[in-house]
């Protein structure tokens, strides 16, 4: 009995309802008589006696105990699924074949029949387990989301073979069903998700733009935000279709309609973007429009972000254009490598007699500059075998000259500080907002020693990247100062430690003093509300207990009344508020010693306010809400990569919605069981060589 299955069906199946499944193929154009179990023709005439006593006569038939007869109006009825409301006509013969076969495949009712089953296993141990088709539906649904399958995968035969083999009561389903399914979870999740954000205190926004194969062009939103076990979530909100012309206006109107639509336009703490002109029209609008309000922080200084790896592109581009030429001829030398083996041999043979260690070469991708960093750094591991090879080689030509390589050296030893840089604030599993400040005044130091440097070609190119860094901040950057001083590692030390490298003497003070009060008018916002929910609560709790009091003064008069004591406290709880303390939360953190964690440990600023909630109660909910900020957009831009898999050249004719509800519900369903997102490999025309065996 190693494979058999022994199943015990539901005294309610339809199956036992009737003793023959033939019954179950009743002609639509045929008539129960119900007494006698037999089959007439509906076409026949029937005489007003014989319908008078039809119409009268009492109904046996099973499929009444699931449908009932509704009124619609106007003097017509119809018969109505109690289990799924769908309605049908009522025939004149009153046949109920239709509800029969309906009731064959309703889902609602079919789910309900949780037909238990016992299994018996290679040990001749018995199990059961109950067969919910209504889940099972709902898993491919998921299955279809989270793996970013076609809808059509539910329909593939050897798929349905599979299943079938796995279990005897799977049924095929459709691709339009599946179509179906993936809405359904769609808005389940979308309630879902809305209910969770309406108990959010502040909400932080990355939005991008993106133009699939289809040329159509498609804004995403993500949302950011830390829960109440400081955790950092963050949730794909809307990918959906914007029609140009994409100016300023028309972002702010779809970002606005986004808002209004998840219920969160009062919740937003900060937008980050790119540098494009339109993002900084929009930003300034929606800005506007918040703060008629009064919705922002400190006016919005914190609102509009700059994503800091636009920036630092901007920079290194700038950077590498001064030495495009050498770019270009490493460039073109290991693709003419990579075109045969027979040359990655004889390269791999010169390396080995030079006894190099390194096994790679990289072909970068132009508009990617931290791959072209990889390609000119694993270069420079070679530069001896170069001219090695291009001696017995005639062809090759591409052998940079000795001041050419260290042209190349200077420039990596800037990109690779920036390469760590971004490296470190592009990760989207943790707040990085606290994370760039340590970095940022490490480039601004390189670039300044290298504006100094004795060669003019390199003075030259530094120069140009700092201009740029000064461009984007010279200005105070309160929100990674900000950030920085809520992670109990740096509070202040680290403005006083690095200001003055970043900024000259004079700007380095009076950003130090710019920082400490918006910090403080920070903190005074949070306060001021602390005390209002704290009133408003008390209020609410006078008004229980005197309603209580009055509704049972009727039965025992003076019995509840209040006490002399306690009518006091509540006196003070209502004008007083909270009593305020001698140091504040803020005063408090600032004054305590840095924290310095255990060394080979990793630290989390957001395991540290957990921890140290109840101590500071005020200045935990700041914390909470600036270091959810996210200062770069890679986040959203990661969307678009699961975008292109999505509405491949194969399945270019998906509708805006559909893409929508694939993109969106594939990111609920992550969060819903708990798993993160792939780092899928998506094909940038990066490629590492390894170099073969000489």
């Amino acid at each position: 009995m190693a494979d058999e299955e022994l199943q015990l069906a539901d005294s309610n199946t339809i199956e036992e309802e009737y003793e023959n499944e033939d019954e179950f193929e009743i002609n639509l154009g045929a008539n129960i008589d119900e007494d006698t179990n037999s089959v007439t023709d509906s076409n026949a005439e029937v005489t007003p006696i014989e319908a008078h006593k039809r119409k009268d006569r009492k109904r046996t038939s099973y499929i009444w105990n699931h449908f009932v007869e509704v009124d619609e109006g106007g003097g017509v009825k119809k018969n109505q699924c109690k289990w799924c409301k769908t309605k049908f006509s009522i025939s004149k013969s009153s046949t109920t074949s239709t509800m029969v076969r309906h009731l064959k495949k309703c889902f609602k009712y079919l789910g309900s029949k949780k037909q238990r089953t016992l299994s018996v296993d290679v040990s001749d141990n018995i199990t059961s387990f109950n067969n919910d088709e209504t889940r099972v539906r709902e898993l491919c649904a998921h299955m279809i989301l989270y793996h970013e399958y076609p809808f059509m995968l539910l329909e593939h035969e050897i798929f349905n073979k599979f299943m079938k083999a796995c279990t005897p009561h799977w049924k095929r389903i459709s691709r339009v069903t599946a179509k179906t399914l993936c809405f359904a979870t769609y808005d389940k999740e979308k309630k879902k998700l809305k209910t969770l954000l309406s108990k959010v205190h502040k909400v932080n926004i990355t939005t991008d733009m993106w133009t699939s194969c289809q040329k159509v062009s498609y804004m995403v939103v993500t949302c950011h935000y830390i829960d109440e076990d400081w955790r950092l979530n963050r949730r794909v909100l809307n990918f959906c279709n914007i029609p140009p012309p994409h100016s300023g206006h028309t972002i702010a109107e779809a970002l606005h309609k986004s808002f209004r639509d998840w219920g969160i336009e009062n919740k937003i703490c900060s937008i980050t973007v790119d540098n494009a002109n339109a993002n900084d029209v929009a930003m300034r609008h929606i800005r506007d429009v918040f703060n008629l309000g009064k919705l922002l922080v400190i006016g919005g200084k914190l609102f509009h972000v700059r994503c800091v790896a636009h920036v630092t592109n901007l920079m290194v581009q700038d950077g590498l254009a001064e030495i495009g030429d050498i770019v270009d001829c490493v460039r073109d030398g290991i693709k003419y490598l990579v075109a045969s083996e027979g040359r990655l041999v004889k390269f791999a043979s010169h390396a080995k007699n030079l006894q190099l260690s390194k096994k790679k070469l990289f072909l970068d991708v132009p508009t990617r500059w931290n791959s072209t960093y990889m390609m000119l750094a694993t270069a420079l591991e070679f530069r001896e075998v170069f001219p090695m090879y291009g001696y017995n080689d005639q062809i090759f030509t591409w052998v940079p000259s000795h001041e050419d390589w260290v042209k190349v050296e200077h420039v990596c030893e800037i990109l690779g500080v920036f390469n760590r840089t971004i490296k470190i604030v592009s990760g989207s599993d943790y707040p990085t907002a606290n994370l760039f400040l340590p970095e940022v005044w490490r480039m601004k130091q390189v670039l300044t020693k290298k504006s100094e440097d004795e060669n003019e070609y390199i003075r030259s190119m530094a120069q140009k990247m700092k201009l740029k860094f000064d461009k984007y901040w010279s200005e105070c950057n309160l929100l990674m100062s900000i950030a920085a001083i809520l992670d109990p590692r740096f509070k202040m030390m680290l403005i006083r430690f690095c200001f003055p490298i970043i900024y000259k003497e004079s700007e380095a003070t009076s950003n130090i003093e710019l920082v400490e009060k918006s910090l403080k008018e920070i903190y005074d916002v949070y306060v001021n509300e602390h005390n209002s929910n704290f009133v408003e609560q008390n209020l609410q709790s006078i008004a229980q207990r005197s309603s209580s009091h009055g509704a049972s003064s009727s039965v025992a008069i003076g019995e509840d009344d209040e006490g002399g004591m306690e009518l006091y406290e509540s006196f003070l709880r209502t004008t007083n508020t909270v009593q305020k303390p001698i140091k504040s939360d803020l005063e408090i953190y600032l004054e305590e010693g840095i924290y310095i964690p255990e060394k080979g440990l990793e630290f989390s600023a957001l395991d540290w306010w957990k921890t140290n909630t109840l101590k500071y109660r005020i200045l935990s909910k700041v914390a909470k809400d600036i270091l959810s900020i996210p200062i770069t957009t890679v986040t959203s831009e990661s969307t678009f990569s699961a975008g292109e898999r999505v509405i491949d050249p194969h399945r270019a004719s998906l509708s805006t919605e559909t893409v929508q509800v694939l993109l969106c519900g594939a990111d609920w369903v992550r969060a819903l069981y708990g798993l993160k997102k792939k780092s899928a490999a998506v094909d940038h025309g990066e490629v590492e060589i390894n170099l073969p065996e000489a």
